[in-house]
């Protein structure tokens, strides 16, 4: 599964819903409020540092990404960094339209295939998370996955760990909850499996990855 996700490259940026390519492919989209980890997780996920950009300033970053997976060159499946959400320090103007774009987004990309929430499951679910949980529950109803992804939880006791898990279940509404830590590596493993079977298919099998090299060894030359 990691292989496969190690194939992540930048496809396009978009500023906006018209920007975004037509794609006959499965999409995952990767939302959360501004400082819940998303680039970290997405960074960590597809092993590569700088793939989603963390801005300095979070809620800054006022684009959709995309990056497309797929081995030698062959696109099988794409990732979308949407904004983060709800800082303080982005003009209101600003909050309103990219509530209204990524409202659009996620009730119109017709390749959406799933959605990942990333939550701090020091704060859990903000107001902005709930609304954003109201604008796809339809189309989770009708197929859409979806899945809370409880980043930081290396900052968590076992206890709160497991309540945190417990209650995130409770509100994803038909989706999932997983607890994910890019420090410790946390769910790694579960989170890759999961977003190979959502854009496979449950029977799909997997990749087989190719051993990577320690972090500290150069690469080997031809």
């Amino acid at each position: 599964m990691h292989g496969w996700l190690h194939t992540a490259r930048f496809l396009t940026t978009a500023p906006q819903l018209e920007h975004l390519p037509a794609l006959d492919v499965p999409e995952i989209a990767f939302v959360g409020r501004s400082n819940a980890g998303k680039s970290t997780s997405i960074n960590t996920l597809t092993q590569q540092k700088r793939l989603a950009f963390a801005s300095k300033t979070p809620g800054r970053t006022q684009s959709i990404n995309l990056f497309a997976l797929g081995k030698q060159g062959q696109t099988d499946a794409v990732l979308a960094d949407l904004p983060g959400y709800g800082y303080a320090a982005v003009p209101r103007e600003a909050k309103l339209r990219w509530q209204r774009v990524m409202g659009n987004y996620l009730m119109t990309r017709e390749n959406l295939r799933g959605v990942v929430l990333l939550c701090d499951p020091r704060l859990g679910l903000t107001e902005l998370d709930e609304i954003l949980l109201d604008v796809i529950r339809p189309r989770v109803q009708d197929g859409l996955k979806f899945l809370i992804l409880l980043t930081k939880a290396d900052k968590l006791t076992r206890a709160e760990a497991n309540k945190a898990l417990s209650i995130a279940k409770l509100q994803s509404g038909g989706g999932e909850a997983r607890l994910f830590s890019a420090l410790k590596k946390q769910g790694l493993d579960d989170v890759a499996q999961l977003l190979w079977h959502w854009t496979h298919g449950e029977h799909a099998a997997a990749p087989v990855a190719a051993p990577t090299p320690a972090e500290d060894e150069p690469p080997a030359l031809d």
